[in-house]
């Protein structure tokens, strides 16, 4: 038998109850920095110094998280459908929580890169990412290249490789599930769209989310709680 196909998309708000910092929230890591210093290709260019310490900060923060129930249920969901998971996060929690087909639209904050290893029209280079674990990089950590290591992040005013990868998935989900993102950073923001007609799409978020799509059921709870309503859901089916 055929098992029907979910593809989830998550963003920041299923790791806050990990105790990762999010973005737009107060006094998250992120609340004395601008975007344009810490994650714009711009930042990179003028202070990589700094472009480095924050991701050393972030990924000694990753290094002390756990996942939590939110992820473990969205893992869970493996058991009875073919699960595709979309983030936006750079975090492992998904991995750590047991999801086995991951798209990372934005990077991986565990792996570092060349930073010669990049143009706008292919992205980067698959063969010359690794994986540092929780490892601090600084200036003048270089690659066996000779380039200068870079977080593997990608950062405003860079290309995101694997969207259309990730509009795959969403064109052949039976079930859309949006876990934790605002929908306001593009082109993640505009990936629900790509779900067939009939495709059903429910969006756990404490808060407003700032779309009308009659396929669209709101739950309003954090991811955790959200995962408890939304598997309630399917059972019911």
């Amino acid at each position: 038998m055929n098992r029907k196909r979910i593809t989830v998309l998550t963003g920041a708000g299923v790791s806050a109850e990990s105790g990762i910092s999010t973005f737009r929230d107060s006094n998250g890591l992120w609340e004395n920095y601008s975007v344009e210093d810490v994650a714009s290709i711009g930042g990179w260019y003028r202070n990589p110094a700094l472009m480095l310490d924050f991701y050393n900060m972030r990924r000694k923060e990753l290094a002390s998280a756990k996942p939590n129930a939110a992820h473990v249920a969205i893992a869970g969901l493996e058991k009875e459908y073919d699960v595709t998971v979309v983030t936006q996060n750079v975090d492992n929690l998904h991995e750590r929580a047991g999801s086995t087909r991951i798209i990372h639209l934005h990077g991986e904050l565990t792996k570092v890169r060349p930073e010669d290893r990049y143009n706008d029209r292919d992205g980067f280079s698959e063969e010359s990412v690794f994986d540092i674990g929780y490892s601090e990089i600084h200036l003048g950590d270089l690659a066996p290249d000779g380039a200068q290591l870079r977080p593997h992040i990608v950062w405003f005013g860079e290309a995101v490789p694997k969207i259309e990868a990730a509009i795959d998935a969403v064109e052949r989900a039976d079930i859309m599930l949006i876990v934790g993102t605002s929908l306001q950073v593009y082109p993640a923001a505009g990936l629900y769209r790509y779900a067939k007609n009939n495709t059903p799409i429910y969006i756990i978020d404490p808060k407003d989310v700032p779309v009308a799509d009659s396929r669209i059921t709101h739950i309003r709870n954090v991811a955790t709680k959200g995962m408890e309503t939304f598997k309630n859901i399917l059972n019911s089916k």
